[in-house]
């Protein structure tokens, strides 16, 4: 259960940051106006996304909320298998910035469950918001992690997982 609380309080240090950033993006940034941060590579831009990533499926915005919603119950359904560390911050990461996402799809305009998703940061035809990055990393982390067989839940002890069980005849 330690595992299960560090998962959480990563989630929560990500969804602060994102909404926060979020909140500072609305207040400071006129729609469509940009604000160079490294000339010709990463810009300030405030926009609305209804889609998924590169606004795709604008139009299906209450499926991403579904998915989102679906997304978080899973995590916090899994994580309380959690053993290793990797994998802590991995689902941490992953939660976070699923109910960053889910919160703005549930109560942001134009409406409840249809929500749009601030992104602000601009890196040429992308942009984004923390979440996202956070998203994009701790994907790429469990591909890793994966790929190097990191299991999520340590491995039974091997005796009592490889003898057959007995019967009372026996």
């Amino acid at each position: 259960m330690r595992r299960y609380g560090w998962m959480l309080a990563l989630a929560a240090a990500v969804l602060l940051v994102d909404q926060a950033s979020k909140y500072w993006a609305v207040s400071a940034l006129s729609d469509g106006e940009r604000i160079p941060v490294i000339p010709e590579l990463i810009q300030l831009r405030l926009t609305y996304n209804a889609g998924a990533a590169f606004s795709i499926g604008s139009g299906m915005t209450w499926i991403f909320t579904l998915t989102a919603a679906a997304t978080v119950a899973a995590i916090l359904f899994m994580g309380r298998r959690l053993r290793t560390a990797s994998w802590t911050v991995v689902l941490g990461a992953l939660l976070g910035g699923a109910t960053t996402h889910l919160l703005d799809r549930l109560f942001r305009e134009p409406g409840f469950a249809q929500g749009h998703v601030v992104d602000f940061i601009d890196y040429g035809p992308f942009v984004g918001n923390i979440a996202d990055i956070v998203l994009f990393a701790s994907c790429a982390l469990l591909l890793l992690l994966n790929l190097r067989g990191i299991p999520f839940e340590e491995e039974a002890d091997q005796e009592s997982a490889s003898e057959p069980a007995r019967t009372s005849a026996e």
